[in-house]
């Protein structure tokens, strides 16, 4: 593409053949993709590019020397490199995005990162950057350089850790959402001792987000300054929520970040200093030491307008000062104030305070015993040195000339502002550089080396600009001009240039700076001007005049005239007059020549004035009718002879006859004519004066003008009094002409001043009045014989008196009884003036005359006085005595209007009310005369007429207010005519909430005080943002307001509107949506948020543009589908029929078609395609066709789908019935009749299996969006720590709930208590001694009565008691586990360790896991896990639940299957929860259902916001039905159950023949009052009536147990069929499977995904074990894997996932316990390697989720993976993490109650544990044993012979 944007133009030289200009196009290169860094080489000049899949080296003026292809490759984010195909299923070709750009030049290298391989990066050579120098992308985690996500930015420096020490990479990223969430680090450039280039420098050159962090960074710059190296980033808090600019500084040779420091800086908005710049947007260090950084804010919010940019500066010197001040002030600062301002850098609290004056100063780089690494929050502050508003400036670079600064800042609209800043701290924009235009400049804005070039970067583009243009100013002026702080006027050279490149700049006066504002000047010239007829030398001051040498020669140039030396004296320059000068232009009386002064020989200019040559001769033809005063009144010298009648040059001496210069008042000339004013058409006597007139002869004189053609000889009265007579003059074209006569005697121009004014009388004079008004000096008379006006001498019978006057017409006709009105009365000979009107009466009143209004002779206006009553009457004038009445159709009315009505009569306060007046002769007067009131306010008259109409306006407060209509300021009688004001309508609320950007969907509004409201419109107020960059280049956009006014109005309290289309991209416009309704205006805007607009979704067309109908469903995708449309909303239609809506989600549509292929809505002729029906889907307005549907008559999709699976389980089952069924034929040809029946029956059944499939399907697809919708609804209740602790510890002892550790209950008396607590105490402080702990475990675990269970509890009270401390607790944890390795490695079995919990060591990890997990289950985890329980409980309870056999119809569990297809129908009962006042709670129950199922269903829909531990039981409520007068308890069995033999049958709703839309009553009673028959809750529980004689069933009875003591005839047949109906039943197991395989995934993915934050517990722990297995040579995987399985997996997640209640406060049903048992079976089965080789003999539980294992199982690899390659996480780490639990949740915890239980165990093994500790040389130093028996007597209060 052409660079027609902007030139630049460069003059190249200045030669003996003038100035030579050129204009040159900028060098530019352009990329084929997105470029992203851009880097130049210093000492080469050359460019390096990164971009998108590429790499690019360029010269210093861009053409291409090498280039390298980066991607795209196959990777996912969430994948670890190396990436193959079989390991990352969902590696797709990815494109790689250049994150860091970095040269080495001592080293002849380039350092690259991408986004590619989660940020590898890779050394490439300098001179040849195709050719990679080191690239490895298999080390692993400590290989991860960058952020793998493109909208993460990453910095870095390469740099020298020591002077001449090794090259090291400084790194800063944010932490994307699948990074290593490593912020800050140092990384190798070179192999060293044993570490690979790019890993980290020290294993503590690394800064890690904290784990609870969360805080999210975005870099922006990095650079060094001496021994330091700096990072600017943005930060942005949510804890207050708010985005700091942060700058972080640290020594370069720091290996342990003990010197990481780092503080606020803020740039300040000196025009709104309370609003600071919130973002930085780049930084850059200049030469002068200081930093310089762009912010930008968006101040729409605060009434700002829009973004704003501003330029802050920060030195260095003062950055330094201010740290080093932050550093000494947490040093030895007071705790409590550091508390506010210091915090420990992304992770939290940090101790300040507490060490020795002048710690910084010792330790400059920090150390161990320092607080690190320091954040402080109070920084540096700085004023915008510049503003810009409407933009977001998006780089800058600063460079420094001789001393000045200037910066070079990038837009977001594709220029390159220059600024200089003055050192007084301002600013100025003396120019800008268009790049690309609506192109954002790239953030690098690189310097050439030679600092002469600028490189730019936009989004695909280079550019090579240069920083000043200085050769393109041709003269001083220009360059001046200019204010380029780079340019100045090089005098000697006679061109701008930098100062460099002027070679005696240095002398005084030879180069002058552009903002010095000077250039050479003439400043003046002696004499300052002269005659063209004299000759002379001009002396010129010239400033600044630059010193000369001797061999310096300067030049004048006169005009044309040969150049001449000239002299110079002082500061002035000497020149000779030309010898010849240009003719004098016409019309002037002077020329001006250049004098040039030139250096040199005449190559350069120095200066230049223009000088005045005048001319005499021709200045007396300046005014042609006045010569003689024309010469002598100019500027110059010149005089007047008199004698020869010319203007010539002044002389010294002049002669007689001479008028001197400037002494016009004695020139000859004739002046003051009499009179001033002629008649036209008459002859005049015209007398004037003449002065001076000694030399002119009074008989040759005549006067006349040129433009009327006369001219007429002049005579003389008396001396100096002279006549002439005009002729009959004539001039048509308007009523006076001025005339400029001239006086010439013998042919020469006499001066003349003799102006008259030619006039005349019958122009524009209609009438005796308007004639009479005339002007008296014009003379003008009505001539009556005439009819017209003329001059009086042309008129014999001249009139003084006018006709009567003539009235014609008057408005208005009509007036109100009040008077006060205006009457306009037209007419003529209505008076010559004001004056003349004497009186005026309007039907016999008098009507006062406003002389304001009146016009001569054509209109008066009067105000009528009031009446008395109604009347009509003509119009009387009285003109100066003369009665003029208007003609019998003129006639005025008064009349009385009376207002009656008015319509409506209610609106809002706000006004806007359109009120229609109805009444008698309201049309009185005229719009202008009526004025409305409503209580004195205003309402603005819009029509008038027979009916008024006016708009409301805004009342002050509600009510009556009294109608007031006045006519001409009177007020009109209106008794009883009110309209109230209502309080303005209100808002409550709106849905939906978005609309597409094509508008057309309903909004629904609800509110009050609709009903008042005339007009409803919705209104959208679109103001364009400034900051937002158009894809595409257009005009700017504009303002909008679009108004909707299509809606429904509803009632009273609903309005729906359909939202009004907006412009296409709403991102480019701030929306605000308002509905106005009448005159009140409210936002569309509720606590539940604001109304917005999204961008339109799009649709994928069909493939070849036809959609194959195979099966019952059309399936449309495409993207942000729901985003603001609903399922409900969304149409769809095959031709010209509706497509029934079943699915919409984000990506996809179904829908299900008519059964019937319907006609096209278009039908073609020809094309047999297009008589296809077209699919079309409308949503809102809009409307997409995305192909065709062409019907087919095969077989269903959905059993194609399915047919996948399902073979597993109908195949099998129909070959071995088929096969039975045949065996059985070759047995017995007799039943052949028989086999027909059962083959036929089968052909039904298999069809029936597949209607079931397409059903299921179908119901899948709409259960997946319900089932969402519902589980999104519900909070998350989680338990707090103690409680989850409780029940994952102590729950599953033998005591349950019941257990001590859960009641809290220290069962000690109250007398002992203190005494205990003391030693309690101390025997914490005993188990907190390493030797005694371990002993006292090792002791008990030898002991043979110290069961499996004891084992599990006491490791649980362990856990408790060491709670406080738990670095310690992990440590005894560690070295028991050493053990128990040591013991399984030498017996050769390592794969059985951690296979079960035999060990105390084993239990303590169990809980340590479930510690540490806590918070990432509540942060992470804990939802698509809930999720997924809800999804169980949701599914199950939908379907028949059989309450004695605990089996459902929707399960996954085969044996918990219903295998029977039960009867029911849903119902919607109505529930009414008696004392609590709540209105009517509908509930969905089954009418199969138990009471006690429905109780438990509405007590969780009645008390769904409450925990579930507060939830009534069942067995405390009774339900209650009343279908009529009566009340009927509902209970499982009553009296009425159904009864068969010694079975009964549990009640359910259908047997109380409960219908749909039933209200029933549930109340709390105590179970004493409950009937008997009440008190039952489920049969389980039915101990007193389920004797042996009395069993119960629900849905199905016992198969066994049917109809037992009957023969069974045809049994074998019988139970075939029976087991066959059983096993169709399975396909449901698919239909629950499928529709909760969406959260089975989630939630495998929250516990499997390396890429989320990976507990910190589980990379230690891991890594533990890796350590040991490279200890012990253990290089087996599997064995790894297991010792991770059974430690992680299976040891925590499985329990979790089995018992939910651990977790949530929630009840978990048999029924959805089976269903969870089957998803922890399949997760127990993906955790292992061992490959499950599946038959159809194997269960169905497997088989279930036969396909899915083997996806599972990969993110089990890639999870182990992935973690292994994560940062190490340090002890330290560790022990921080551990130490926040600690300090979290000890403190809620039985501590108390968990030592006394262990104490039980030291005193049921006390003389065992006595003769350890003895035995024990540790013990024995320590004196554990003595301790342990003061303990033991001081608990059992018994004395001690110690």
């Amino acid at each position: 593409m052409a660079l027609w944007l902007w030139t630049l133009t460069l003059l190249v030289g200045l030669g003996g053949s003038g100035v030579g200009l050129r204009t040159r196009k900028p060098d530019s290169f352009h990329s084929e993709t997105e470029l992203n860094h851009l880097v130049v080489d210093s000492a080469t000049g050359g460019v390096y590019l990164g971009a998108v899949n590429m790499l690019y080296q360029l010269t210093a003026d861009l053409q291409l020397v090498q280039q390298a292809s980066t991607g795209p490759a196959l990777d996912n984010r969430k994948c670890t490199p190396p990436i193959e195909r079989g390991q990352c299923h969902e590696a797709v070709l990815t494109d790689n995005v250049n994150q860091l750009l970095l040269l080495d030049p001592p080293k002849g290298r380039v350092v690259e990162c991408g986004s590619l391989f989660k940020g590898i990066c890779a050394l490439r050579l300098l001179s040849n950057i195709s050719t990679r120098i080191f690239y490895e992308d298999s080390s692993g985690e400590k290989s991860f350089v960058a952020s793998n996500d493109e909208t993460v930015a990453t910095v870095g420096l390469v740099s020298s850790a020591d002077p001449g020490g090794e090259r090291v990479l400084f790194v800063g990223k944010g932490n994307g959402p699948h990074d290593n969430g490593i912020i800050v680090s140092t990384r190798l450039l070179d192999r060293t001792a044993g570490r690979e280039a790019f890993e980290a420098y020290t294993d503590h050159a690394t800064y890690k987000a904290g784990y609870l962090s969360t805080n999210t960074q975005q870099f922006v710059a990095a650079f060094e300054d001496g021994r330091y190296v700096f990072f600017v980033f943005n930060q942005q808090d949510k804890h207050p929520a708010r985005n700091r600019t942060l700058l972080a500084r640290m020594c370069k040779h720091d290996p342990f970040y003990y010197s990481y420091l780092e503080m606020d800086l803020e740039c300040q908005d000196p025009a709104d200093p309370q609003a600071p710049f919130g973002t930085c947007l780049a930084a850059s260090v200049d030469p002068g030491r200081a930093l310089y950084a762009v912010f930008s804010k968006d101040s729409r919010s605060g009434g700002g307008g829009g973004l704003q940019a501003g330029l802050c500066l920060f030195p260095l010197d003062k950055i330094h000062a201010k740290m080093e001040a932050n550093r000494n002030a947490c040093y030895t600062g007071a705790r409590e104030v550091g508390r506010n301002t210091f915090y420990k850098a992304f992770h939290g609290e940090i101790q300040c305070g507490g060490h020795t004056l002048g710690a910084s100063k010792s330790f400059p780089c920090g150390s161990e015993h320092l607080p690190y690494p320091l954040g402080s929050r109070e920084g540096l502050r700085a004023k915008a040195v510049l503003q810009r508003g409407g933009l977001n400036l998006t780089a800058v670079t600063v460079a420094a000339e001789d001393g000045h600064t200037i910066a070079f800042l990038g837009t977001s609209d594709g220029r390159i502002l220059k600024v200089y800043l003055a050192p007084n701290g301002t600013s100025v924009e003396y120019g800008s550089i268009p790049v690309e235009i609506n192109k954002r400049i790239g953030q690098a804005l690189v310097l050439s080396p030679d600092l002469g070039s600028l490189y730019a970067m936009t989004q695909d583009k280079v550019f090579r600009l240069p920083v000043q243009e200085c050769l393109s100013h041709p003269t001083c002026a220009q360059c001046r001009d200019s204010q380029d702080p780079y340019c100045g006027w090089c005098v000697v050279e006679g061109r701008c240039t930098r100062k460099a490149k002027c070679p005696r700049a240095e002398e005084t006066g030879h180069w002058l700076w552009s903002r010095g504002n000077s250039c050479v000047t003439v400043t003046g010239a002696q004499p300052q001007n002269m005659s063209r007829r004299a000759q002379g030398e001009v002396q010129l001051t010239v400033t600044p005049l630059p010193t000369l040498n001797e061999d310096d020669e300067l030049l004048c140039l006169f005009g044309d005239s040969p150049p001449h030396p000239a002299r110079v004296e002082g500061d002035t320059v000497v020149c000779n007059s030309p010898t010849v000068i240009p003719s004098t232009p016409p019309g002037q009386d002077h020329v001006t020549v250049s004098i040039q002064l030139l250096l040199h020989r005449g190559d350069i200019f120095l200066t230049s004035h223009l000088y005045p040559f005048y001319d005499c001769r021709e200045a007396m033809h300046l005014v042609e009718n006045l010569p003689c005063i024309s010469c002598a009144s100019n500027r110059w010298t010149c005089q007047w002879d008199l004698l020869y009648h010319e203007c010539r040059e002044a002389s010294p001496n002049p002669e007689e006859g001479i008028v001197r210069a400037h002494m016009e008042e004695n020139c000859p000339q004739f002046l003051k004519p009499s009179p001033l004013v002629v008649p036209m058409n008459h002859e005049t006597d015209v007398t004037f004066q003449g002065e001076n007139l000694d030399t002119v002869k009074s008989t040759s004189l005549y006067v006349g003008s040129d433009l009327l053609k006369f001219k007429e000889l002049v005579s003389m009265q008396e001396p100096g009094i002279f006549f002439f007579r005009t002729p009959k003059l004539s001039y048509d074209a308007s009523e006076t002409l001025p005339l400029h006569l001239y006086v010439k005697s013998y042919g020469k121009n006499i001066d003349s001043k003799l102006q008259v004014t030619l006039y005349n009388c019958s122009f524009g004079r209609s009438d005796c009045s308007l004639c009479l008004a005339a002007d008296p000096a014009y003379k003008c008379v009505w001539c009556g014989g005439q009819s017209k006006c003329v001059y009086e001498a042309l008129c014999g019978n001249a009139t003084s008196e006018c006709p009567p006057p003539v009235i014609t017409r008057i408005q208005p006709q009509t007036g109100p009884l009040g008077g006060g009105i205006r009457v306009t009365i037209l007419g003529s000979n209505l008076g010559i003036k004001a004056d003349d009107v004497k009186r005026v009466t309007v039907a016999g009143h008098n009507c006062t005359f406003e002389p304001q209004w009146y016009s001569v002779s054509t209109r008066i206006v009067c105000v009528i006085e009031a009446s008395e009553e109604p009347s009509t009457g003509g119009v009387e004038v009285d003109i100066s005595g003369k009665l003029g009445h208007s003609p019998p159709h003129v006639r005025f009315t008064y009349q009385q209007p009376q207002p009656v009505h008015v319509d409506p009569k209610q609106g809002p306060q706000a006004g806007g009310t359109l009120l229609t007046i109805s009444g008698t002769h309201l049309n009185t007067g005229s719009k202008e005369d009526v004025l409305v009131n409503l209580n004195s306010v205003p309402c603005n008259v819009t029509k008038f007429g027979v009916e008024l109409e006016c708009m409301t306006g805004p009342q002050p407060q509600v009510g009556e207010a009294s109608l007031e209509v006045f006519y001409g300021g009177s007020l009109v009688p209106s008794p009883g005519v009110v309209f109230t004001y209502r309080d303005n309508p209100v808002l409550r609320a709106f849905e939906p909430t978005r609309s597409f950007v094509s508008g057309g969907r309903s909004i629904n509004i609800t509110g009050q005080g609709f009903g008042l409201i005339q007009k409803f419109a919705m209104v959208v107020m679109a103001e364009p943002l400034q900051s937002w960059r158009r894809r595409r280049e257009a005009g700017a956009l504009q303002p909008m307001k679009i108004v909707g006014t299509d809606y429904v109005y509803h009632s009273d309290t609903k309005v729906v509107f359909l939202s009004p289309p907006v412009p296409e991209e709403p991102e480019a416009y701030n929306l605000t949506v308002l509905v106005q309704m009448d005159g009140h205006h409210i936002l569309l805007r509720t606590e539940a948020g604001t109304f917005e607009y999204v961008a339109d979704p799009t649709f994928e067309n069909f493939t070849d543009g036809v959609k194959k109908q195979v099966n019952k469903l059309i399936h449309a995708q495409g993207t942000n589908l729901n985003k603001a449309m609903t399922l409900q909303e969304a149409e769809a239609f095959v031709g010209a029929e509706r497509c029934v809506m079943k699915t919409l989600t984000e990506t996809d549509l179904y829908c299900e078609p008519p059964e019937v292929q319907p006609p096209p809505k278009r039908r073609q002729k020809r094309d047999t395609t297009h008589n296809l029906p077209e699919f079309i889907v409308k949503f809102g307005s809009r409307e997409w066709v995305l192909g065709r549907v062409e019907y087919d008559t095969r077989v269903s999709d959905v059993a194609l789908r399915l047919g996948l699976i399902l073979p597993l389980v109908i195949v099998p089952m129909v070959v071995v019935i088929v096969v039975s069924v045949y065996c059985y034929w070759r047995k017995s040809q007799q039943a052949e009749r028989e086999y027909e029946k059962i083959k036929s029956q089968l052909e039904g059944l298999e069809e029936s299996v597949r209607d079931r499939c397409k059903k299921e399907f179908t119901d899948l697809m709409i259960e997946m969006e319900d089932q969402t919708n519902d589980v999104h609804e519900a909070g998350i209740p989680v338990l707090d720590y103690k409680t989850y602790t409780d029940r994952v510890f102590f729950l599953p002892s033998k005591d349950g709930d019941k257990d001590v550790m859960i009641t809290g209950r220290l069962d000690i008396p109250e007398s002992r208590r203190p005494t205990a607590e003391q030693a309690l105490y101390q025997f914490s402080n005993l188990l907190n001694s390493k030797s005694f702990l371990v002993t006292f475990i090792h002791t008990l675990e030898n002991q043979r009565e110290f069961s499996a269970r004891a084992k599990v509890y006491f490791a649980s009270l362990l856990t408790v008691a060491l709670h406080g401390k738990l670095e310690y607790y992990t440590d005894i944890m560690r070295t028991l586990f050493l053990e128990l390795m040591e013991q399984y490695v030498v017996a050769k079995n390592p794969k059985l360790m951690l296979r079960r919990s035999e060990t105390v060591v084993e239990r303590m990890l169990s809980n340590w896991m479930s510690i540490c997990l806590y918070q990432y289950l509540k942060d992470s985890a804990g939802e698509p896990l809930y999720k997924l329980f809800k999804a169980i409980k949701h599914q199950v309870e939908k379907g028949p639940v059989d309450a004695v056999q605990k089996k459902a119809k929707y399960t996954l569990n085969d044996t918990g299957l219903l295998g029977d297809d039960v009867e029911y129908a849903p119902l919607t009962v109505n529930v009414i929860v008696q004392d609590e006042g709540v209105d009517a709670i509908p509930v969905k129950v089954l009418n199969c259902d138990t009471i006690a199922q429905v109780k438990e269903k509405i007590i969780d829909q009645v008390y769904r916001t409450q925990p579930c531990s507060r939830w009534p039981k069942a067995a405390s409520v009774v339900l209650e039905w009343r279908p009529g007068s009566t009340a009927q308890t509902l209970s499982d069995l009553d009296l009425t159950s159904q009864r068969d033999g010694r079975w009964k049958r549990i009640n359910t709703l259908m047997h109380y023949n409960v219908r749909d839309g039933a209200t029933l009553i549930l109340s709390k009673v105590g179970v004493s009052q409950q009937p008997e028959d009440s008190q039952q809750d489920l049969p389980g529980e039915r101990h007193a009536l389920l004797e042996e004689e009395n069993r119960v069933w629900h849905l199905v009875r016992p198969a066994d147990e049917v109809d037992e003591g009957k023969p069974k005839r045809g049994s074998v047949k019988e139970k075939e069929r029976t087991k066959a109906i059983t096993e169709i039943y399975l396909t449901r197991l698919l239909s629950v499977k499928g529709t909760l395989q969406q959260f089975v995934d989630n939630f495998f993915q929250s516990v499997l995904a390396p890429g989320h934050a990976v507990p910190p517990a589980v990379k230690y722990f891991f890594d533990f074990l890796d350590e040991q297995a490279e200890k012990y040579d253990i290089r087996d995987e599997d064995t790894i894997h297991i010792w991770k399985t059974n430690s992680l997996p299976l040891r925590f997640w499985v329990n979790i996932l089995k018992n939910p209640h651990f977790i949530f406060d929630v009840h978990v049903h048999e029924v959805v316990d089976a269903s969870l048992s089957v998803i922890a079976q399949t997760f127990m089965d993906a955790c292992t390697r061992t490959e499950h080789k599946l038959s159809r003999d194997s269960p169905s539980n497997k088989l279930l989720y036969a396909k899915e294992i083997s996806t599972y199982k990969k993110m089990v690899e890639d999870y182990y993976k992935g973690i292994r390659q994560m940062v190490q996480v340090s002890d330290q780490d560790m022990n921080t993490h551990l130490a926040e639990i600690s300090r979290a949740h000890t403190a809620s915890l039985n501590t108390l109650v968990a030592l006394h239980q262990l104490y039980q165990y030291t005193q049921k093994y006390y003389d065992e544990i006595i003769n350890a500790l003895e035995e024990d040389p540790a013990a024995q130093k320590m004196q554990l044993a003595f301790r342990l028996q003061q303990i033991a007597a001081a608990l059992e209060n018994k004395v001690t012979d110690l």
